[in-house]
């Protein structure tokens, strides 16, 4: 978006680093979000059209941040059943101040926070915010910043996804291996739980590895 444009170059890069870092069978769309949500490259494995489309990512315009992530889980991703679908994930890389934080009536995302991070929670997307910094000195600018952080860490939080954040383009290292290597060794846990009523309703879940405090599961909150 506008307040992301002076990054342009810093984006462009990641993504192509990220690209470059995918293995053969991962499948990579390209999508950019400012007023609009474009779809610079469906879902591929081809690596060379992936990064011959990483050229086309502009910046400009607001930050409708929450609609651009809703629109990339009901609209970019296939739709298949549990059993058909691969790892899913979504990075990223913004300063996640959507319009809608600002102090004004009728701007930004028409999507609520709370239904997406709903729509999240419910979902098995990772979420794995990059966020980056476009922080100005005033006050208003300061509140908006710190509640776009919290929201992109509960996205992550809530999905079992991480939270990075990057000044530039060094700040990435390594980052790019470690997602698809994350994404490439998931393990699927099944437990009884203790209420055994069907009534839709959310369970609370935390994972903990026995005898190994100094180890984090990343996983869901719940489900």
């Amino acid at each position: 978006s506008g307040s992301t444009a002076d990054k342009i170059n810093l984006i462009r890069k990641t993504a192509r680093s990220f690209i470059e870092a995918k293995r053969p069978a991962d499948r990579l769309a390209i999508v950019t979000f400012a007023t609009d949500v474009s779809v610079v490259a469906p879902l591929t494995d081809d690596r060379e059209k992936l990064l011959a489309s990483a050229k086309d990512i502009k910046g400009r315009g607001s930050s409708y941040v929450w609609d651009a992530l809703q629109y990339t889980l009901t609209q970019v991703f296939e739709q298949k059943s549990a059993a058909q679908q691969r790892r899913r994930a979504v990075v990223m890389m913004t300063d996640g101040a959507d319009n809608a934080l600002m102090f004004y009536r009728g701007v930004g995302s028409r999507t609520l926070f709370a239904d997406l991070l709903e729509n999240v929670r419910y979902g098995d997307t990772a979420i794995i915010p990059i966020y980056l910094d476009t922080e100005g000195n005033d006050p208003i600018s300061k509140k908006v910043y710190a509640d776009a952080r919290r929201t992109l860490a509960l996205l992550a939080e809530s999905s079992g996804g991480l939270y990075y954040q990057a000044r530039k383009i060094e700040d990435l290292e390594g980052v790019y291996q470690q997602v698809l290597n994350d994404l490439s060794q998931v393990y699927t846990i099944g437990y009884e739980p203790s209420d055994d009523k069907r009534d839709g309703a959310w369970r609370a879940l935390k994972v903990e590895i026995r005898n190994r405090p100094e180890l984090k599961a990343h996983a869901k909150s719940g489900y």
